[in-house]
């Protein structure tokens, strides 16, 4: 599968959180990484350790969208991604996080209920123990 233009990706992002809207249980992954491999990096130095963080030219970023399904229920995944060039990664970022806003109200919160409770109990044992 290709990448998504930017517009095709904001559409596909928001039918999988409204998806999720109705669920009550389920994640959504996403991840961003810069986009390197068609740049050569300058040499390491005693200047500079990781000449990485500084290339020569801006890079693009790639973009992914999961609905995180496992091994088990592989051909229910939904994967998205899009490029984004340097010069338009402002613009993409304010309209990314408008969308991440208004999908993350439509999700359900963990319930951590009962992680707390047994943080409680060996809180409370350990008080009291010898």
């Amino acid at each position: 599968m290709g990448h998504l233009t930017n517009d095709e990706f904001f559409t596909k992002l928001t039918e999988l959180f409204d998806a999720r809207k109705g669920s009550d249980h389920g994640s959504i992954v996403l991840v961003q990484k810069r986009l390197s491999h068609d740049q050569p990096l300058p040499e390491s130095t005693s200047d500079t350790i990781f000449p990485d963080l500084h290339p020569p030219r801006p890079m693009p970023v790639l973009i992914r969208a999961t609905n995180a399904k496992g091994k088990e229920r592989r051909k229910d995944k939904i994967k998205l991604s899009t490029v984004v060039e340097p010069d338009s990664l402002p613009a993409f970022f304010e309209r990314y996080a408008e969308v991440c806003k208004l999908g993350m109200t439509t999700l359900k919160p963990r319930d951590r209920s009962k992680r707390k409770g047994k943080a409680k109990k060996r809180k409370g044992a350990s008080a009291t123990g010898p």
